[in-house]
């Protein structure tokens, strides 16, 4: 079967744009994928399409348009992952039409979608009372539950996303005093974070426990499940949830809820936010400002609630201020300039 244009101009986006050109890491990398994926379940089941055939030129906007309304109103997903979808479409066509500039006119189509507009939230955060409870629920008697305090409490000191601590080595902790973390964050960046000093005291113990500490474990995984690999993101969220589903929390936590968690409790304690930004990994301050306006509203709600409003006097019910004269025949003569 002749080859199609978009049949050869994908393998080329997956395996030689995204990971080389700009460094895209494995999870953006597998997202696109999927949302390509998608795209042509899409075309070949609810538009008839057949995929082995698909070009450039039968895609359109309103044919992409269609899609993300699909996934919209009959896989149910929300404005954020419909704006993800759009994202890997847009990356695509943005390489397709400097591979296939005879297509231009369609890409430039579907680079004009525009994405959806989602209500701001409040950062979703655990308050340091639930937090506490959380890391009270492992039993530290047996080793899986000290493994467990181990992973949940790094998890939340670094401040880390999951994906950089199921990645971890045992070379990438340092127990000596000042202890710290090296991460491997997006685009394969490096950045290294403090711990604290119980943070890295459960680690060293947990290495000896598990006959870590020797210079051959160096590079195995600092985390790993039962065949020693490293750990899943499933494994993560499960270790997780066991114990806040114990913890009296009424709260929806996931692994990325510890890192929101850990930047609000920074600042709230006063830590500036250029070392939040640092923490993180933000490549941009204004990422890490969004924890500083979700302070300022939290704070605000708080404000409002417990504040004596009878201190405050009200104007009468009723009562309007007169002009004089001449500043009422200012405004007029100025409504007519």
């Amino acid at each position: 079967m002749k080859q199609t244009d978009f049949s050869r101009i994908l393998p080329c986006f997956l395996e030689r744009y995204l990971p080389n050109e700009i460094n895209a890491c494995e999870n953006t990398i597998l997202s696109y994928c999927d949302t390509i994926r998608l795209l042509l379940t899409y075309c070949r089941d609810k538009k008839g399409m057949k995929v082995e055939k698909i070009k450039l030129s039968d895609f359109s906007a309103e044919l992409i348009k269609d899609f993300l309304s699909w996934i919209q109103n009959e896989r149910g997903c929300g404005v954020s992952t419909k704006n993800q979808r759009l994202a890997a479409i847009h990356s695509l066509f943005r390489f397709a039409q400097t591979e296939s500039p005879q297509n231009i006119s369609v890409c430039q189509s579907i680079l004009a979608i525009e994405f959806g507009k989602k209500g701001k939230k409040l950062v979703n955060y655990l308050e340091t009372d639930e937090m506490i409870r959380i890391l009270e629920q492992p039993n530290k008697s047996n080793l899986h539950g000290r493994r467990d305090l181990c992973f949940v409490s790094l998890l939340y000191d670094s401040g880390a996303r999951v994906s950089e601590i199921i990645k971890m080595k045992v070379r990438d902790v340092r127990l000596e005093n000042p202890a710290k973390a090296t991460l491997l964050g997006k685009g394969n960046k490096l950045r290294e974070v403090p711990l604290l000093s119980t943070t890295a005291a459960n680690l060293r113990q947990y290495l000896a426990e598990q006959k870590l500490n020797t210079t051959d474990k160096l590079d195995h995984p600092l985390f790993f499940n039962r065949q020693r690999k490293c750990l899943t993101r499933t494994g993560a969220s499960y270790i997780l949830n066991k114990y806040v589903s114990t913890a009296d929390v009424d709260k929806r936590v996931t692994p990325h809820v510890l890192r929101h968690s850990k930047a609000m409790h920074l600042l709230e304690s006063g830590t500036n936010i250029f070392y939040i930004k640092g923490l993180l990994g933000h490549e941009d301050v204004v990422t890490t400002e969004v924890y500083a306006k979700a302070n300022i509203e939290m704070q605000r709600k708080a404000f409002e609630k417990h504040a004596n409003t009878d201190i405050l006097p009200l104007l009468p019910e009723n009562e309007t201020v007169e002009l004089d004269g001449d500043t009422i025949e200012w405004l007029k003569s100025f409504r007519k300039s």
